[in-house]
């Protein structure tokens, strides 16, 4: 009877530790995916004249605004760029900045920039609507190489094989800007 007990206990045990595994990952991206909210957590690494930077990252885009968190070693936010349809703020330490463009403060402030309006596509593996593209895919379907607007987005790796699931690791080129974004978590319809 007690080795029943023990073997019950372990059980209640077991199951507790699998309460405390995270909720799995979305690997595809929802229906309308253009449409729905998201956020992403990960890391950004830019090669821009012979300068290289690399921090995590934090990106909440709504169907209006946009915030992008770069992020120290250590989790502190080193810049924050926010960005409605009427103007975009950059914040680095106690420095504030404003434009119009969040393409343009970038440049002047951090010395390179990311395309906001085609990247929160790009980063959901389609192509910007209303511009045109050059796409080629793989035999599952998915963008291998995306051309748009200058750009040269570049799809590493995939978080599974079906034609829409989403990118993990992708890499773009712009001139001398290079950017590898490499993303560690999803999240749909954030607050």
């Amino acid at each position: 009877m007690l080795r029943f007990l023990h073997l019950i206990f372990i059980a209640m045990l077991l199951g507790g530790c699998a309460l405390l595994h995270p909720a799995p990952q979305p690997v595809v991206r929802p229906t309308q995916s253009e449409l729905v909210p998201f956020a992403l957590n990960g890391r950004i690494s830019i090669n821009h004249q012979g300068n290289r930077h690399s921090s995590g990252l934090r990106w909440t885009h709504q169907a209006q605004t946009d915030e992008i968190l770069l992020l120290a070693p250590l989790g502190q936010t080193a810049a924050r760029v926010y960005s409605d349809a009427k103007h975009t703020t950059l914040d680095e330490g106690d420095k504030h900045y404003q434009n119009e463009s969040p393409e343009l403060l970038m440049q002047e402030v951090l010395g390179w920039y990311l395309p906001l309006k085609g990247l929160h596509h790009w980063l959901l593996g389609l192509a910007e609507t209303g511009s045109p593209a050059q796409i080629e895919r793989d035999g599952n379907g998915q963008i291998v190489v995306l051309r748009q607007d200058g750009w040269e987005v570049r799809y590493l790796s995939y978080a599974g094989t079906k034609p829409d699931s989403l990118p993990k690791r992708m890499q773009l080129k712009h001139e001398d800007l290079q950017v590898q974004l490499l993303i560690d978590e999803w999240e749909w319809n954030p607050q």
